[in-house]
């Protein structure tokens, strides 16, 4: 009874501060998180406050692409 696109999607969340200063020697890669959301409710693109390992702080980390 399910509909053809499925009401929870799977999204990957990036670190916008990492992605704006770019990859460095310093940094070894661009923090990222997978999680949730539902199509229904969230429309718009996912932003969530995130600690990222490479920053050393917590930053807004944004939904991309798959």
């Amino acid at each position: 009874m399910a509909k053809g696109k499925d009401v929870r999607v799977i999204v990957i969340l990036e670190c916008t501060c990492c992605v704006q200063n770019g990859v460095n020697k310093e940094s070894p890669g661009i923090s990222r998180y997978i999680t949730q959301k539902n199509r229904h409710n969230t429309h718009s693109r996912l932003e969530l406050i995130k600690f990222c390992r490479y920053c050393h702080k917590h930053t807004i980390h944004g939904e991309i692409k798959k």
